[in-house]
């Protein structure tokens, strides 16, 4: 917790040093304009400046216009309620408590730069509030909130100017190589799925890695809009190039299953697979952007030979297999060059997407969003504000507004963190830290700064060094709570003067309001990794059972997307349990099969002449609803699972003596892969029923 050893083994390298300049520059710039406008509270300003920095102009563009935003939506709520509840403080406490609480749910559920606004405004109004109770007696409701808008506003203008004209980075680039990395570690992946048998054995971690990868990509092209780079207004086609990506992941699953499948029966395939990838290697390296959009689903000239080829020295109990395997790098090939022929359009600056999968884009993919996790946020906040407020009637004491504020800041920052207690405690250190530091300057250093240029230079080292630490986590979880408590604890004025016994309140307020919510969170809202997972793992399987009901088009397709989502956000928790983990890398598993859930649907549509067997394909429908309602539930699921095996052997031996062959095969293979895939099963735990072909 002390990060001794990372703050003594940090060495900032260049790129720091440009950005805590231009940041340092920034917030100086900030300062002199507050101080020339006259405004009441500077800190405010630089404080700002402060807040939004990050390397790329992007993200500092993008959390500066949503802090903003939230800042105005937080000003109009303090001047339209205050006036009417500053009379009643315990109904005034919790109007607030509840506008914090709604304002972090709302926030909490959205994974874009717009949850800031939510999360702002609710703070806002409460240091809006308070701060005008505090000086109620010099100060008025309306000039405090504009007040506070137009310091917000300085900073963030003062911040935009210096991140986009000196040595501006993009995030444009970091996209780019993050893309390119997955796209080149989804091809070596393929080849030695395909090629070596130990590739096998850990590919659920290599394609986790992948999932988690297309998460954080997600994260990062939000803020493309914000900036101009190269990519600047290619968010929506970055996002149906994730959605391809994520198919690219599944089908990269589906190929390793059948595989092992495939070698558990018999390995005198492989020779005739080997030659089959060198052939699709070299099919999708001569690909490239420039293909007509009418080719998109192109195969290799020798797809379907090699095909036969392995077929025929196949096994019979390895030819519905083999059949399944063959539609995976159908898709395999046809997803790859989708994805290239849109990373090619976006790099070139065309929006542009191809009209087969236009479609998925008219409406926004849906993205893992948990109410859970939102709601116990809410609800802390709500407590926190609370207390802490109460506290402050209750006892009287006239400098816990800061407590109430402290309070209140720290019940909303870090809460998208499954358990931001160990987060919070840093932050309650790095605020008597700050303390300190406010003292040294206060009453040794200050009383002999008379001129701005000497304030400016007396913080330049100590601002600057805390700048090199933001972009290095964890380090940047100690820097930032010191370096704001500073600068809120020196309290910058035109002309300075410190009282002592306000700056003695005001530190131990400062601490005290953080160690509140550190216990309410602890209590309420904080969560384990582990607990997390589980609670992501339940609604995994309830996304299972909903895919089942769901006819194949554009709304499963966005289901099955926000599912890959789900998965990319799973593999981002570091949980202990080895059970979870397993549970985890079934997981991604289980979504490469949920197609085959809705193809069942789709052959019940086209076996109106079969009764029988569509009772049986309905019967096993909901057979799987009851396995993955009792996973959901956390409730023994052996028995369904052993009803599940036992109908597809029955549907198996009925698919034999089907008239139509294709139909037949088709409803082997998804059978097959859902006694694989989704229940796990071995070829020792099932008596093998085989397709012939016609």
């Amino acid at each position: 917790m002390l990060l001794t050893k990372q703050l003594l083994a940090f060495r900032p390298n260049k790129m720091d040093w440009i950005f805590a300049t231009k940041t340092f520059l920034a917030g100086m710039l900030s300062l002199y304009v507050a101080f020339a406008l006259n405004l009441a509270y500077p800190i405010w300003a630089i404080g700002t400046v402060f807040v939004i920095a990050n390397p790329y102009a992007g993200m500092t563009s993008s959390k500066s216009l949503y802090r903003v935003l939230g800042t105005l939506l937080g000003a109009v709520v303090s001047v339209a309620v205050t006036p009417f509840l500053i009379n009643t403080p315990w109904l005034f406490t919790f109007f607030l408590a509840f506008w914090v609480g709604f304002c972090l749910y709302i926030s909490l559920l959205d994974r874009t730069p717009r949850s800031y606004v939510c999360m702002l405004a609710g703070y806002t109004t409460v240091i809006i509030c308070y701060s005008i109770i505090y000086n109620i007696d010099t100060s008025s409701i309306f000039d405090m909130a504009v007040g506070r808008f137009l310091e917000i506003t300085v900073g963030v203008v003062c911040s935009a100017i210096v991140t986009t004209t000196i040595f501006p980075m993009h995030i444009g680039p970091a996209v780019k190589t993050r893309v390119s990395k997955a796209l080149l570690d989804t091809k070596q992946l393929f080849e030695k799925i395909l090629i070596d048998e130990k590739a096998l054995e850990n590919y659920s971690t290599a394609l986790s890695h992948i999932a988690r990868d297309i998460a954080d990509i997600h994260v990062m092209a939000v803020h493309l809009t914000y900036e101009k780079s190269t990519l600047k207004g290619m968010t929506k086609p970055l996002q149906e190039l994730l959605h391809q990506l994520s198919m690219l992941v599944s089908n990269l699953v589906a190929m390793a299953e059948r595989i092992k499948q495939l070698d558990e029966i018999d390995t005198s395939y492989r020779p005739q697979l080997e030659l089959a990838r060198q052939h699709i290697v070299d099919f999708l390296d001569k690909t490239s952007g420039d293909f007509p959009e009418n080719e998109l689903n192109t195969l290799p000239e020798s797809f379907e030979q090699d095909f036969a080829n392995i077929s025929a020295v196949a096994t019979s109990s390895q030819q519905v297999v083999i059949q399944s395997f063959k539609m995976d790098i159908r898709h395999f090939i046809q997803n790859v060059r989708a994805i290239k022929l849109i990373w090619q359009r976006i790099q070139k600056g065309d929006a542009s997407l191809p009209e087969s999968v236009a479609p998925l884009t008219t409406t926004y993919p849906s993205l893992h969003r948990d109410h859970g996790m939102a709601v116990r946020g809410g609800i802390s906040a709500f407590l926190i504000v609370l207390i802490a407020t109460g506290f402050w009637i209750m006892s009287g004491w006239k400098a816990a507004f800061m407590l109430a504020e402290m309070a209140a800041i720290s019940a909303c920052i870090l809460t998208s963190m499954d358990n931001p207690v160990p987060a919070l405690k840093m932050f309650i250190r790095g605020n008597i830290y700050a303390g300190v530091m406010v003292f040294i300057y206060a009453y040794g250093i200050f009383p002999h700064v008379t001129e701005f240029w000497q304030l400016a230079l007396v913080l330049a080292p100590f601002v600057m060094y805390c700048l090199m630490m933001f972009p290095h986590p964890p380090l940047t979880g100690l820097a930032l709570p010191v370096l704001m408590g500073t600068i809120m604890g020196l309290n910058f004025q035109n002309r300075y003067s410190l009282d002592q016994i306000f700056f003695f309140d005001a530190s131990i307020g400062t601490v005290l309001g953080p160690i509140i919510s550190v216990y309410v969170i602890h209590l309420v809202r904080a969560m384990s990794p582990d607990i997390t997972a589980q609670r992501i793992l339940a609604l995994h399987y309830k996304d299972i059972r909903q895919a089942l009901y769901i006819p194949y088009g554009v709304n499963f397709r966005i289901h099955l997307r926000g599912m890959f989502d789900r998965i990319g956000i799973l593999n981002t928790k570091v949980v202990q349990s080895d059970l979870l983990k397993k549970k985890i890398n079934l997981a991604l598993i289980e979504s490469s099969a949920v197609i085959d859930l809705t193809r069942l649907q789709e052959l019940i549509s086209k076996l109106n002449d079969e009764p029988e067997l569509c009772l049986s394909l309905a019967a096993l429908q909901s057979h799987l609803d009851d396995y993955f309602r009792a996973k959901e539930l956390y409730q023994a699921e052996g028995q369904y699972r052993n009803e599940i095996l036992s109908q597809i052997q029955t549907l198996k031996i009925r698919a034999l003596d089907m008239e139509n062959s294709d139909l037949s095969q088709r409803l082997q293979i998804s059978l097959n892969n859902i006694q694989s895939s989704l229940c796990h099963a071995s070829f020792d735990e099932t008596e093998q029923t085989h397709w012939v072909g016609p």
